[in-house]
């Protein structure tokens, strides 16, 4: 009795989707991966072939125990249909494998939408995932996803008056209409306070505990920067004070990343939150960067130095600035506490302590901002 096989490729990809379906978040970079591997080793030999899969498709300890119950499921259940070189038939998935080709044809457009489902799913649960556990590959789809960010700076009322239709009247353009008009007055002209873009002040803590996400939120600072340039303001914060504004005002991101890290002297260093904060009171804020900003402060709260002298100058900074936010990786994590010595001491003079772990609470700091 002849059996039909299917194509060897595709039944990996089917387990691919399959360990995707047990909770595991092999994306398709992992998918690829993991077929390049299989394409390398032995795959009549099951220990090659189960390293191959846990190498590749796993990306988390949690995941080990979804993957050897799926790998033993697929490959060594004794029902489990295999063909004659060893290699899995594949087996009907409920989610298209993303390294599978489409066929032409009806059935070709539906793999072809299943895939593009697939991908969104795995774009959301990126959105989510905390940056400092990102893949190389995953960090690489992150600075594509950032890039696609619309920021909206926040308004606030400017001193001059621009035309409207309602409003106070405008005595001036009034008369010129009546001039125009031969002394008559034809129309009644009003105008009211016009608004501009409020500053925006982002401090990024890129000390050695706060490696693990100061590239993204650099990147972040870059987004947030080219969509006002004029208006937008940032500093790094370490051992030492660094203003970065100007770097990160070039157009193309990656420029703009290796001409901030070259400026900044003490990335992964040490931190001391109040003397640097001091710094940029006494040099900038103070001196207008500061007033009725929106100032924004990223950092996990470690503080190497005085305490009491950090509180102070946040208090300085609060009674300069329209409003400050702290954001804090570790604050969208389950169980978190500030019990960290800066953020207990900051506290008292911030409006809002937010997460900022991913790119989805990056997202909700940019509404906030706006919303300042």
């Amino acid at each position: 009795m002849d059996t039909e096989v299917a194509d060897p490729i595709a039944g990996y990809a089917g387990f691919a989707a399959a360990l995707r379906e047990a909770g595991v978040a092999c994306d398709a970079r992992r998918v690829q991966a993991y077929l390049a591997a299989v394409a390398a080793v032995d795959v009549a030999k099951p220990t090659q072939l189960y390293w191959a899969g846990r190498l590749t498709l796993c990306s988390d300890p949690d995941d080990l125990p979804r993957y050897e119950e799926a790998f033993a499921r697929w490959f060594e259940d004794d029902d489990s249909p295999h063909s004659a070189a060893g290699a899995p038939v594949q087996k009907q998935a409920r989610i298209a494998p993303l390294a599978a080709g489409g066929g032409d044809g009806g059935e070709g457009s539906d793999e072809s939408a299943d895939t593009l489902r697939v991908a969104a799913s795995e774009q959301e649960v990126l959105r989510h995932r905390d940056l400092a556990e990102l893949t190389t590959a995953e960090r690489a789809h992150l600075r594509e996803l950032l890039a696609t960010l619309r920021p909206a700076p926040p308004r606030r009322r400017a001193a001059r008056r621009t035309p409207s239709r309602r409003g106070r009247l405008d005595p001036a353009r009034t008369l010129r209409a009546m001039l125009a008009a031969g002394g008559e007055p034809v129309r009644l002209a009003h105008h009211r306070r016009g608004t501009r873009p409020r500053r925006i002040v982002l401090l990024i803590d890129v000390s050695g505990s706060m490696s693990p996400y100061a590239d993204a939120l650099l990147r972040f600072a870059h987004v947030v920067t080219r969509a006002a340039p004029m208006s937008v303001e940032v500093f790094t914060l370490g051992t030492r004070m660094t203003r970065v504004s100007r770097q990160l005002r070039q157009r193309d991101p990656e420029q703009a990343m290796l001409a901030a890290g070259s400026a900044v002297p003490d990335f992964a260093g040490g931190t001391r939150l109040g003397e640097t904060l001091r710094v940029f009171l006494d040099r900038w804020g103070q001196r207008g960067f500061a007033r009725r900003a929106v100032v924004v402060v990223f950092s996990d709260g470690w503080e190497r130095g005085d305490v009491s002298l950090l509180a102070e100058q946040l208090g300085r900074l609060h009674r300069l600035a329209h409003a400050v936010f702290w954001v804090n990786p570790h604050a969208g994590r389950e169980g978190y506490a500030p019990v960290q010595s800066g953020i207990v001491a900051a506290l008292p003079h911030i409006d809002r302590l937010l997460a900022g772990h991913s790119l989805a609470t990056l997202e909700r700091l940019l509404g906030e901002i706006a919303d300042a």
